[in-house]
């Protein structure tokens, strides 16, 4: 059993107001139930690939949501409120950031634009990640992230997913005020993200579906990529990753066999690319093993 450090299994139990619209608030309340399974589960898998005493020491954060049924997910979690830093992971937030600037009209998503944002995403380029920022505007994301619309940064909640640098030499123009990460993230708030992108509470459902598809095709074949196509081929991917020095992050959306689910993870730990492609596997499992799931409509 993982010590006390270890957050505790919660199940995303979401009450939800109308979807999200420009201008309007998009208050969502989440009610936290134990799920104590697919905890056991979880922290079963990570004892059997020897990253326990990782996360006991707080080198390695990860976040599973099974949401094959997507109005009843089922959340585990291993230091899931712990903000780490998380290289290019945010660069989500700053696709986001794009997405709102769209949505209120102050933004086209003409061919230029759809291909920066591609660029950002599926290949982690840093120079399309700062032009796009600085199109989006620093203080417009740090607010947006900080809003009561998304909540994506929590001041009263350990903090979340935080862009306050941009890509590249330079300094940070605004750190996280909990932590002071340039580019940070607990895995809780991503896995967030990424439940509110599924069920289109982020932008509007048009823009959910270009959302989507530039999360789509990663260009790059590691970590979380590398131990599906390896292992586990013909999984449908919507991802973003990230890597610095001893660093290592990934996230996704994983459509299989049926099954949807939720997978992120941030190490702190030379080895944590490894950790990740291996682990990848395993929630995969937890997942597919849990029973037959029924069939759903993928959102492409």
């Amino acid at each position: 059993m993982l010590m006390r450090k270890l957050t505790i299994a919660l199940l995303l139990a979401a009450v939800i107001t109308a979807p999200a619209t420009a201008g309007r608030t998009n208050k969502m309340r989440l009610a936290y139930k134990n799920d104590a399974h697919l905890q056991k589960d979880l922290e079963n898998a990570l004892t059997k690939l020897g990253l326990s005493k990782a996360a006991r020491n707080g080198k390695l954060a990860v976040a599973l949501v099974d949401i094959t049924n997507v109005q009843h997910p089922r959340l585990a979690t291993i230091n899931g409120r712990d903000m780490m830093y998380a290289a290019s992971l945010p660069k989500i937030a700053i696709l986001l950031g794009a997405f709102a600037r769209i949505e209120r009209g102050d933004m086209l998503l003409d061919e230029k634009t759809r291909a920066t944002l591609v660029k950002m995403i599926r290949y982690s380029s840093n120079r399309a990640a700062t032009e796009m920022l600085n199109r989006v505007g620093k203080q417009f994301l740090t607010e947006l992230l900080q809003s009561p619309r998304y909540a994506l940064y929590d001041r009263d909640n350990h903090g979340g997913l935080w862009v306050g640098k941009e890509y590249g030499k330079g300094a940070a123009f605004k750190r996280d005020p909990l932590h002071h990460l340039s580019h940070g993230a607990n895995v809780y708030q991503v896995a967030r993200f990424y439940y509110m992108l599924e069920t289109g509470r982020l932008v509007s459902p048009e823009l959910t579906r270009e959302m989507k598809a530039i999360l789509s095709k990663p260009g790059i074949s590691h970590k979380f990529v590398k131990g599906l196509n390896n292992n586990r081929p013909g999984s449908q991917i919507y991802r973003k990753s990230g890597s610095w020095r001893h660093w290592h992050a990934d996230s996704a959306i994983v459509e299989r066999n049926g099954h949807r689910y939720i997978a992120v993870a941030l190490a702190s730990d030379s080895k944590g690319g490894r950790w990740l492609e291996q682990l990848i596997v395993a929630m995969d499992d937890l997942v597919i093993d849990s029973g037959p799931g029924p069939q759903v409509a993928l959102l492409d």
